[in-house]
């Protein structure tokens, strides 16, 4: 574990622990070695650094190709062990790299929405999980995260808003041996979003009210 890593990590919990109040629940879940693959709902740019210290283990994410565009920017997010993908295009290199840190035993911490939803309810998903989790056939965790949307402003850090990272049981999409059809990526993409909005309350559960 980098210094960068273990650095930011430390202060990031610190900030969270001064000026939130911040639930986990579910750490029982998530096993202690291995690949893993964690999927989460998006609605705030808060979501990345509270999943990261949420999980006792190190958290590599995939991250969206614009944040790698300033040399300041991809250098702290390399640090951190963070690779860029096209969210539109998902090519080869991003899933190289996904199955790179998958066989290196790490977990891969991805958003299947490829974006933040701006009416904090679960949206439709893009297939680059989907298909990571099945050519690779790696345990997945899903994640409600709850509160972030709180964070506007500047008043919020006196008010120390409530979130709540909720941490699921482990499932496995199965491996696919040949080429997947976009039909059964979307099925798949589906199963995972049902996963998630399991952990969420109602009014985050948009279209997967269950």
């Amino acid at each position: 574990m980098s210094l960068v890593y273990s650095t930011g990590r430390a202060l990031v919990w610190w900030l969270f622990f001064l000026l939130t109040r911040r639930e986990v629940s579910g750490r029982e879940n998530v096993p202690d070695q291995g690949p893993l693959i964690i999927v989460s709902n998006h609605i705030h740019n808060a979501d990345p650094p509270i999943v990261g210290i949420s999980f006792r283990r190190r958290v590599i994410f995939m991250a969206k190709e614009e944040l790698f565009r300033s040399r300041i920017t991809a250098f702290f997010m390399r640090r951190f062990g963070s690779f860029p993908v096209n969210r539109q295009r998902f090519g080869r290199e991003a899933l190289r790299q996904a199955q790179k840190v998958l066989d290196g035993g790490l977990a891969l911490a991805m958003f299947p929405e490829g974006k933040r939803s701006l009416k904090n309810q679960l949206e439709n998903p893009l297939p680059g999980s989907a298909l990571i989790a099945c050519r690779s056939g790696a345990p997945i965790i899903p994640v409600g995260i709850s509160g972030t949307e709180q964070v506007r402003g500047i008043t919020w850090i006196f008010r120390r808003p409530r979130m709540s990272v909720n941490i699921g049981r482990p499932f496995y999409l199965t491996p696919a041996g040949g080429k997947l059809d976009r039909k059964e990526l979307a099925e798949m993409a589906d199963s995972i979003m049902l996963e998630i909005a399991k952990l969420l309350p109602p009014e985050y559960r948009g279209k997967y009210q269950i």
